[in-house]
């Protein structure tokens, strides 16, 4: 629009001024040598522009003819750089495409006709032999790029590539650095640089490196702030035993840039408590407990007071896992602390809600673990072994598909920093396990049996009468009698005792007081006890042998044995037999 406008005011001006001329007419003389020339003003204007035309359009013509071998060389070259640039277009089309050949003809083809002088030509050739396999020829045209201050960058990177896929750290390190140091803005040298300084555990250049690069933008800081915290506790780990006072500094720095970082918060609070400074400690572990509640925790937030008694520490971890209500991890460690204080109760109740919710082995061990300490009961114990073997896996340090029981700084498989998370293994769908349901049944207290140092009488009355014979009223003489006929007859005495279940069969058996009703004299005086023998106290090996399945009944009822015949007491004298049942009472072993 403005090139219209300019060219109509060109068009008027130039009106104007011809309009002008033709209202004022006038002569022109030329009078040179003896000639005399006259024309009109507009005749003599006119012609001197025609004149100065041709004079334009002859000097164009003999600058061309003059010109004419330097202006058709730079057509020729104009021409064979567009050939090279187009050849250079398609190669980079089939290197993008993955076609490595045609990606080498074409860069071949290019690098010829830019005669050598084009980048790009020779990073398309490398790129081509890397991508085709020729490791040796991609390292020789990258390291000649090295020679080009405009190429020297992409030199470094590719010889870098290179260096890393052959499994050469040192060199790959090298090249890493001297690009960082040509280019400080390259995002990939400063974070190789990074990796590789964390993963020989070189801390402090890490750190230096990380805050160069936070500098340079080329990290945000959400990132900046959380590597910063675990090169800071790497570091004080590694400052723990010959530097304390530095690696408390280190690790309380790293609490406060990452609070959810699980190691951060254990070294601190571990160095504060050994310092003496108890709320310190419990403050830094109950700050990350609120975020990532983990095992490591909660022991250490048990025992963040050394001294203290098992109570004590039980009631101290009731307190952190009320920080973080409905938690696995809080009912696991409250369950842990139980046990070591005797609180069966409370750990069974703790241990029930995680496996309601979510059981894992751990809780499964927990339980037979509980079951061992608190009843000793090996049927049990297998039982929740067992289950253990089909739970879903606890959580642990997770990097890369590797699994670690210990935190690290860096992935020792690929080396990447901040690379563990606390998380449950992944498992592919065929090693996913079906828990079976659990039974409440499984959560109440185990059956005990008493000990029976004797063989299992055949029935109730027989087992009252063979506990002790002098005790319930009956002579020694029928009582050997009776004996001596069971030996004579074994065969008949137990097809007897088949057929006649719980029936009397004997005068002795009607003689014999019924061990679950006392006589009305001893109602008084006798006195039901529940004996519950003590692990400790096992019959000989031969007696368990004999030992009965369970408790013997009577009509539904337990059978009472005598107080005076327990497995430790030797048993009355012989002169003892009239008073010994109004004396005694009856003990009951119950399940």
């Amino acid at each position: 629009m403005i090139r219209v406008l300019f060219f109509f005011a060109v068009v008027f001006v130039l009106a104007l001024g011809g309009a002008w001329i033709a209202d004022r007419p006038g002569i022109v003389t030329l009078d040179w040598e003896g000639y005399r020339i006259q024309a009109s003003l507009l005749t003599t204007l006119v012609a001197l522009g025609t004149l100065l035309a041709v004079t334009v359009v002859v000097w164009g013509l003999f600058r061309f003819i003059w010109k004419f071998p330097s202006i058709t060389g730079r057509f020729m070259q104009r021409r064979r750089k567009d050939r090279g640039f187009d050849a250079l277009s398609q190669g980079l089309m089939a290197l993008g495409a993955g076609d490595a050949y045609t990606a080498r003809k074409h860069g071949l083809q290019a690098d010829k006709l830019l005669k050598g002088d084009e980048p790009a030509a020779k990073l398309l050739l490398a790129q081509a032999a890397q991508m085709f396999g020729d490791h040796a020829e991609s390292r020789k045209r990258f390291e000649a790029m090295l020679e080009d201050p405009r190429a020297k960058a992409v030199g470094l990177h590719g010889l870098f590539i290179e260096a890393e896929q052959a499994q050469e750290p040192v060199a790959a390190r090298h090249f890493a650095e001297e690009a960082s140091s040509l280019v400080p803005g390259l995002k990939w040298a400063g974070k190789a640089v990074l990796g590789y300084q964390a993963v020989s555990g070189d801390w402090e250049a890490a750190i230096a490196t990380l805050n160069r690069n936070y500098s340079g933008k080329l990290i945000d800081k959400k990132t900046y702030r959380r590597h910063k915290a675990v090169l800071l506790t790497a570091r004080a780990l590694e400052l723990e035993s010959e530097n304390p006072d530095r690696a408390r500094t280190l690790a309380v720095e790293a609490h406060g840039l990452a609070t959810d970082l699980v190691p951060a918060a254990l070294v601190a609070s571990r160095l504060a408590s050994r310092r003496g400074d108890i709320r310190k400690a419990s403050k830094i572990i109950e700050a990350t407990w609120k975020q990532a509640p983990h095992p490591d925790l909660a022991d250490a937030y048990a025992h963040v007071r050394p001294g203290d008694s098992v109570l004590d520490r039980l009631n101290r971890v009731k307190h952190l896992a009320s920080l973080r209500a409905h938690s696995g991890e809080g009912a696991m460690a409250v369950a842990v602390a139980a046990m070591d204080a005797h609180e069966f109760d409370e750990a069974r109740a703790q241990l029930k809600k995680v496996l309601r919710s979510e059981p894992t082995q751990r809780a499964f061990l927990l339980m037979a673990d509980l079951e061992e300490m608190e009843y000793g009961d090996q049927g049990r114990v297998r039982e929740w072994m067992s289950r253990a073997v089909r739970a879903p896996q606890d959580k642990m340090w997770v990097a890369d598909g590797m699994i670690s029981a210990h935190w690290a700084p860096v992935s020792p498989k690929t080396g990447r920093l901040d690379a563990y998370e606390w998380k449950q293994p992944e498992t592919s769908e065929e090693e996913a396990i079906t828990l079976e349901p659990l039974d409440d049944a499984l959560f109440e207290p185990p059956v005990l049996t008493a000990p029976n140092a004797t063989a299992a009488p055949a029935t109730a009355e027989a087992e009252v009468a063979h506990a002790d014979p002098e005790n319930l009223g009956g002579d020694k003489a029928s009582s050997d009698e009776s004996a001596d006929e069971v030996r004579q007859h074994p065969k008949d005495a137990e097809a007897e005792a088949g057929s006649h279940s719980g029936e009397k069969t004997t005068e002795q058996d009607k003689d014999a007081p019924k061990a679950d009703a006392p006589r009305p004299a001893e109602a008084a005086e006798a006195e039901v006890d529940l004996v519950v023998i003590p692990e400790t106290d096992q019959p000989p090996k031969e007696d368990q042998a004999r030992k009965p399945d369970g408790p013997k009944m009577k009509d539904g009822k337990l059978v009472e044995f005598p107080l005076s015949h327990l497995p430790d007491d030797p048993g009355p004298d012989g002169d003892e037999d009239d008073e010994a049942p109004k004396k005694k009472g009856a003990a009951v072993y119950e399940a």
